[in-house]
């Protein structure tokens, strides 16, 4: 039998969403996001290292857990954490765990906007929002590939707009663990060189290691989107 039962009501489809806001704002209020900066890194660095070296696991699991929340809560700060994760874990160490965390936190915030933002949305779309659905459904991991690789693309938008455009839930943690580790990698570089920065009294130059990342983020970007630009002009023709 076909269910006939009218939708629930948007107000209800929107709690998740409701309740990642209600615990931003709760961050905010209590002042957790200060707290992530490269001069609580610096001035916690021995208590911090003393911690990892004594509880290792247990230092790993709250790590990735900080920085699922942080990914969640779509708090400003996750290349502190990132930087973090190489000064206390290394390259080695702080490279698959921030992956994890970034994934882990990615996933539960698509999630939350696909069963309450996308649907809504999907619902009320008109003919230009649907049209760029169908177009971003027809190579949805090129796409998504994209979205993580150019710098111009803010890590919030790269973890909703899938959501809003029907992704499917295995593609979008795939795309999202495989297109961060360029940037991890590189970050988590620099952070495991932090300790050296601190000892000489200098600071990272962030705006430089920006500068000098944005072309391998935009020739990457380029490259994920060749199979898309190839089924535009080769189209696939019909068999008569």
């Amino acid at each position: 039998m076909t269910d006939t039962s009218p939708p629930p009501p948007l107000w209800r489809r929107l709690w998740p969403l409701a309740l990642i806001v209600a615990a931003l704002a709760a961050a905010w209020i209590s002042g957790v996001h200060r707290y992530l900066s490269l001069e609580t890194l610096r001035d916690q660095q021995d208590a911090l290292r003393g911690f990892v070296s004594e509880h290792f696991l247990l230092a790993i699991a709250a790590y990735v857990a900080i920085y699922a929340a942080a990914t969640i809560l779509m708090l400003p700060g996750a290349l502190w954490i990132t930087l973090a994760g190489g000064f206390l874990f290394g390259l080695w160490g702080g490279t698959p765990a921030t992956i994890a965390g970034a994934t882990l936190g990615a996933s539960v915030l698509f999630l939350a906007a696909k069963s309450s933002v996308g649907a809504a949305l999907r619902e009320r779309a008109g003919p230009f929002v649907q049209k760029l659905e169908k177009g971003f459904q027809e190579d949805a991991v090129s796409y998504m590939f994209a979205l993580r690789f150019l710098p111009v693309v803010p890590f919030p938008v790269a973890n909703i707009a899938p959501a809003i455009f029907g992704a499917k839930f295995q593609d979008y943690v795939m795309t999202t663990a495989l297109g961060i580790i360029p940037g991890v990698i590189a970050y988590t570089w620099i952070g495991a060189g932090l300790g050296a920065t601190f000892a000489a009294g200098g600071e990272p130059d962030m705006g430089s290691l920006a500068r000098n990342l944005i072309p391998a983020f935009i020739a990457l970007g380029i490259v994920s989107l060749l199979p898309i630009a190839y089924k535009k002009l080769f189209p696939k023709k019909v068999p008569v």
